[in-house]
């Protein structure tokens, strides 16, 4: 019998039998479809809820990062990824920055952005005024279909609206100004610019198609700074080899984006074990260090008069306390509670100063010893365990290859077997 990937009602399917499914036209083994089909905290109809066509839940190592002093106050920070040596690194960077405080913080409010796309307008500038003159009937009809928010001291604010040029004529493009409060605010925005959609076609004459959140929000950033003692990162020869890779980063796009990578491999591992959307905090962290038409650090990196090192980094974060995968995985609830803010805003200003850490420790490694070289020490656990190895041979195996510079999965199982055989 031919495979298909076209299965009718698969969705109809109890979570077993698609897996089932799944086995069979995947010939999975009966230990990988028990793999699939264990789950933890979060169970299999929590999981069945969640989304669409589940067969299990993937788990993700979560860790603790430690010594994290913001803006006074002592967090541990839940990190949710596979990527070893970043729970770690960040970790390291918090503890050299209690020597000068610290990190302090900022923030904009969590102020979101709902785009109202209209077309067809014969005068858009016109329309544009016509739209501003309308703005308080606007911020009444949004703030109508979400009572909650606004009791709670959020809820529409203002109304910009933006002509862009397009290949097909111009669209009159309305921003709704939301604050969300403690959530995200993808379902109120959302909810808003769809109730005000039909009263900027009326006023306009034009025809509105798209109504949603823009997750470039550039309207919710936060801001983070920390100064490390030049004797703290290695003295002032690693300060200023810092400030040349910064200074490589701000000058070249290439270098940019994998500067920025190391930003994200604490934000969305924090972000993600928040129950947070990994997606949108990327997609908007990206846009902010592309909106000058080149793509720029998040981070800046100077020297003080003293020769110390002031990191600063300043990105959008939409992060929430309610609604989606914070309420709904108690893996998630657990990690908020661990956290320990109080608000939105509190969060996304530690998770600024988790990115500004992890950046800080790559642009040190990068300085001094190198990034492979304490990535790698960590990395040859996973490859060995990879390999096959179990308990002290795990690390017996990684120092080895680690010491011979060959961390590699063929030297990880020829390792193995002269270990098993003596």
């Amino acid at each position: 019998m031919t495979k298909t990937s076209k299965i009718s009602g698969f969705y109809k399917l109890s979570p077993a039998d698609r897996l089932k499914s799944v086995s069979e036209f995947s010939g999975l083994t009966t230990e990988e479809v028990s793999d699939i089909s264990t789950t933890g905290a979060l169970d299999i109809d929590a999981a069945d809820r969640m989304v669409e066509n589940v067969i299990g839940v993937m788990e993700v190592p979560m860790g603790v990062a430690v010594n994290f002093l913001v803006n006074g106050k002592d967090y541990l920070i839940p990190m949710a990824t596979e990527e070893p040596s970043v729970i770690a690194a960040a970790s390291n960077s918090a503890k050299m920055a209690r020597d000068a405080g610290g990190f302090t913080t900022s923030n904009t409010g969590p102020v979101m952005i709902g785009q109202i796309q209209a077309v067809g307008i014969a005068d858009p500038h016109g329309a544009r005024m016509t739209i501003l003159e309308n703005k308080d009937e606007i911020i009444k009809q949004a703030n109508e279909v979400d009572p909650i928010l606004v009791k709670f001291g959020g809820g529409a604010k203002d109304v910009e609206v933006r002509v862009v040029e397009s290949p097909g004529g111009p669209m009159v493009v309305t921003h709704l100004i939301v604050d969300c409060r403690d959530a995200m605010g993808a379902n109120a925005v959302n909810t808003m610019a769809e109730a005000v959609a039909p009263y900027i076609e009326k006023i306009t004459g034009g025809r509105v198609y798209l109504r949603i959140i823009s997750n470039f929000a550039d309207k919710r950033l936060v801001r983070a700074k920390a100064v490390f003692n030049k004797d703290a990162v290695g003295g002032e020869s690693v300060v200023d080899g810092i400030i040349a890779a910064y200074n490589f980063a701000a000058s070249d796009p290439y270098r940019a984006s994998t500067h920025n990578k190391g930003i994200m491999n604490g934000v969305s591992a924090a972000v993600l074990a928040t129950g947070n959307d990994t997606r949108a905090i990327e997609a908007g962290a990206h846009s902010f260090a592309s909106r000058s038409g080149v793509y720029s650090p998040l981070t800046r990196y100077e020297k003080n008069k003293d020769g110390d090192l002031v990191a600063t980094i300043e990105m959008p974060m939409a992060v929430g306390l309610v609604g989606g995968a914070t309420k709904t995985n108690p893996i998630a609830r657990a990690a908020v509670k661990i956290l320990g803010v109080k608000t939105a805003t509190e969060m996304g200003e530690v998770f600024a100063a988790l990115g500004l850490a992890q950046n800080f420790a790559a642009m040190r490694a990068l300085a001094t010893e190198g990034i492979q070289r304490g990535h790698m020490g960590l990395h040859s656990r996973n490859v060995a365990i990879q390999a096959g190895a179990t308990g002290d041979l795990v690390d017996k195996i990684a120092s080895i290859m680690v010491g011979e510079k060959k961390v590699r999965a063929d030297r990880a199982k020829e390792l193995l077997e002269e270990l098993q055989k003596n």
